[in-house]
């Protein structure tokens, strides 16, 4: 009997089908990072990735010295769907859906063509969209050797012994109507920035296995997590959970406030996107990049959102690529969901993670230990109620109780003035400019030469060892936990004993 007596046999248009695979929303820099990945798992230790400006017949070329293939395999990885997402893969395989070198190059390019050298021989094929689509009913129309005219873009294949070469012509995706060579140094830059992070594990330090070069510039590394900074505040130890598929390892990290990062660190530590849109959870995979911060629906009751105050919070995830299925990767390698056995565990650590994060970004808000115990003064409370929170001056910060002491028979007008002030702290301003501007507005002197500081200092030091009568000794101590003077224990400790 014939078992497929009712079935029919259906393939796909083969221009059609490859038209709509150009939408599948990749980035020039993510598609070139699924090439790369393809360099990896070939075993590669350099890629050389080229950007040649020539307006509309712009190329870009990635080469690998990985181990090259013969042409079964060439014609096996051209192929559409040739290995299931279903096979077991080698441990350190960066694909899944055999789909990345076709799509990917699918949304930038018309013309894919990929040449490899192994055992001495050299093979070379190309899909080329519009000789498709000049021929719709040819079928899946797969042509060897370059097109007519590219050979010199391909000349680099023939000066190595094992490797690959991938090569995309006619950019219709990147080359639109009124882009120019600006436009594509701009490109560059972005793919070198995506690249950075992405990769960051893998091309981390001078004797890294993989070295990749952008038209002949070597690609450093973005650590999200500012390994090793002295002022780093907090790195959680590894927390592990093994699943169906494989070990799961996680690791939580505070970042320094912006107050103990130069400026230079401070705009490298914001990354691509900047500090608020990079904050949350990084997915990695063999030590590749899936996921670039956000915090995967994780939340209780209601899904967590980027906030300003849990900026400094960054934690690091990794799952084997047994797990792509349960994780819901997506064919571009940039979405994964946390399966519902893991959100429990996954939520709890991102919680005292986004705490601890909170408590460093808030710090001038709240009492912070000081060298030797004890807590800095503070010079504003908060006074929570069932109405809400309400920001009040401490009358027993030195400074401020120094002036009410002071005061006599102007302390009416002192208190009401401190309560003007109290009553007219501009919190909607705050909010909107550090929403807007992605920064915290400066205080604490952040900015300001030192002499305005010691003026400043020197006026209320006076005040405390003459009219209060205290040691210097003990006005000193009492300055360097004294808010903002804590940050400057080197002027405190400068003040002479007899103020002029």
């Amino acid at each position: 009997m014939n078992r497929n007596a009712n079935a029919r046999n259906a393939p796909p248009r083969a221009g059609a089908m490859l038209e709509a695979l150009r939408g599948l929303g990749y980035t020039t820099a993510a598609a070139l990072a699924d090439i790369v990945d393809n360099s990896i798992s070939a075993g590669a230790t350099e890629v050389l990735i080229n950007f040649s400006w020539n307006d509309t017949s712009s190329s870009v070329s990635v080469l690998d010295n990985g181990c090259g293939m013969d042409d079964a395999e060439l014609e096996s990885a051209m192929r559409l769907g040739d290995i299931s997402p279903l096979e077991k893969r080698d441990r350190t395989d960066l694909g899944r859906f055999g789909m990345g070198l076709k799509t990917a190059s699918f949304s930038q390019c018309r013309r894919l063509t990929v040449a490899s050298v192994k055992n001495g021989a050299t093979s070379c094929l190309r899909w080329d969209l519009d000789a498709l689509a000049a021929s719709p009913e040819a079928g899946w129309l797969l042509f060897e050797g370059p097109s007519p005219g590219s050979e010199t873009l391909l000349a680099p294949i023939s000066q190595i012994k094992l490797g690959t070469l991938v090569l995309w012509e006619i950019l219709d995706r990147i080359v639109t109507k009124g882009y120019v060579a600006n436009d594509f140094n701009d490109l560059i830059d972005r793919v070198e920035s995506h690249f950075a992070m992405v990769f960051h594990r893998l091309i981390q330090d001078p004797n890294a296995r993989l070295k990749i070069l952008l038209n002949g510039k070597r690609i450093m590394p973005w650590d999200p997590f500012l390994t090793g900074h002295a002022a780093k505040t907090w790195d959680s130890p590894i927390a592990r959970t093994t699943t169906e598929s494989g070990i799961v390892e996680v690791e939580c990290h505070v970042l320094p406030h912006r107050d103990k990062l130069s400026p230079a660190e401070f705009d490298a530590g914001g990354g691509p996107e900047g500090w608020t849109a990079q904050q949350g959870i990084y997915i990695y995979r063999n030590e590749r990049l899936l996921v670039a911060g956000g915090w995967l629906g994780l939340g209780q009751g209601r899904a967590w959102n980027r906030e300003e105050a849990y900026r400094l919070a960054r934690i690091r995830l990794d799952i084997p690529n047994t797990a792509d299925a349960e994780w819901k990767i997506d064919i571009r390698k940039s979405t994964a969901k946390p399966p519902v056995s893991m959100r429990l565990w996954l939520t709890r650590l991102a919680e005292d993670t986004r705490e601890r994060a909170r408590k460093v970004f808030a710090y001038r808000g709240s009492p912070t230990p000081v060298s030797g115990g004890g807590t800095v003064e503070q010079a504003w409370r908060i006074e929570r109620s069932r109405t809400g929170a309400r920001y009040k001056i401490d009358e027993k910060h030195p400074v401020v109780s120094a002036v009410l002491d002071g005061a006599g028979e102007l302390l009416p007008m002192v208190k009401a003035m401190l309560r003007v002030v109290e009553e007219t702290v501009p919190v909607q301003r705050i909010w909107l400019d550090t929403a807007e501007n992605k920064e915290t507005p400066q205080t604490g002197f952040v900015g300001e030469p030192s002499e305005k500081v010691v003026a400043v200092l020197k006026t209320i030091y006076a005040d405390m060892i003459g009219r209060r009568g205290m040691s210097p000794a003990n006005a000193k101590k009492m300055l360097a936990v004294t808010e903002p003077f804590q940050n400057y224990p080197g002027l405190v400790a400068g003040l002479q004993d007899e103020p002029a």
